[in-house]
């Protein structure tokens, strides 16, 4: 019979009760859910449709000043569209690609740092160099080189994103196997014949997903950005499709006579980015036991 890996369910609650009181970090993590929810009942909960143009309505003020409606209590952009319900629509696109580039790039980070920390020799070197040479590029130079050679468009932005993103995840994973392959209860599945792959992923992996989901909440802000930069600059998600990143390029040539085009999907981002770090930060200390009381 193989070793049992260890008992955490204690730990767990013991940091989730430290992590709920943490207020700020409650209160951003009711801000990044909000987001969510808005994004997922988008077609319900937008006042208008996202992509119908008025050009009787361009460049309307927000609906307190002059000329507004409160129709579109935000106002309009330079066709005419409604920029809250665009912002709610450009909620769905900044979270799902944040999402998936975190769920795909976490997941190969966990399996290519499960195979270094453990197996170690040349499978180890070989993905450490690869790991070295990744992070030796800027990260968005990185990015807008492979979506100038894979073009615009929602899953290359996707893919561009994560074929960097994974060596974040890989590195802790590494480090933290690294600490773990030598415990009493890894030496002891070892000895009772279990395999590598029974190793890695039934001993090892359920007791450094901590740090893990820490480090991937942290990225996803970063992420979020990263999208938004390639918007701004033409090479996300392309129009009519809504996109924080791009309605502020939208604004860029109206900002002293309608900065409202480009103030709100700015600080839409500013509010989601904000609270996923802070969240961020209030995870770390509740689950990282260098920052634990």
């Amino acid at each position: 019979m193989l070793a049992e890996t260890p008992v955490a369910d204690s730990i767990l609650h013991r940091n989730l009760a430290t992590f709920a009181r943490n207020r700020l970090a409650m209160g951003s993590a009711v801000v990044v859910l909000l987001f969510v929810l808005m994004a997922i009942l988008a077609p319900w909960v937008a006042p208008q449709d996202p992509y119908a143009t008025d050009l009787f309505r361009r460049l309307q003020p927000p609906a307190w000043i002059e000329g507004g409606d409160w129709a579109f209590p935000l106002g309009c952009d330079a066709l005419g569209r409604d920029i809250l319900s665009r912002m709610i629509y450009g909620a769905r696109i900044s979270i799902f690609i944040g999402a998936s580039v975190i769920l795909v790039a976490t997941t190969i980070g966990i399996l290519a740092g499960l195979a270094a920390g453990y197996l170690r020799g040349w499978v180890d070197v070989v993905i450490s160099r690869l790991v070295d040479i990744l992070l030796g590029f800027p990260y968005l130079i990185f990015a807008i080189g492979l979506m100038a050679m894979m073009g615009p468009g929602l899953w290359n932005i996707i893919l561009a994103l994560a074929y960097k993103e994974w060596v974040i995840p890989c590195r802790v994973v590494r480090g933290e196997t690294l600490a773990t392959r030598e415990l009493e209860y890894v030496e002891a599945a070892r000895a009772l014949g279990a395999s590598s792959r029974h190793i890695m992923l039934k001993e090892i992996l359920p007791n450094i997903l901590s740090p893990v989901i820490v480090v991937s909440t942290i990225r996803m802000a970063h992420v979020i950005i990263l999208e938004a930069s390639l918007s701004f600059l033409g090479l996300g998600v392309q129009p009519p499709t809504a996109s924080w990143g791009s309605m502020v390029s939208d604004g860029r040539a109206f900002i002293l006579e309608a900065w409202w085009v480009s103030t709100f999907p700015g600080v839409a981002i500013l509010l989601l980015v904000l609270a996923i770090n802070v969240a961020s930060q209030g995870l770390r200390d509740a689950f990282d036991p260098r920052f634990s009381e």
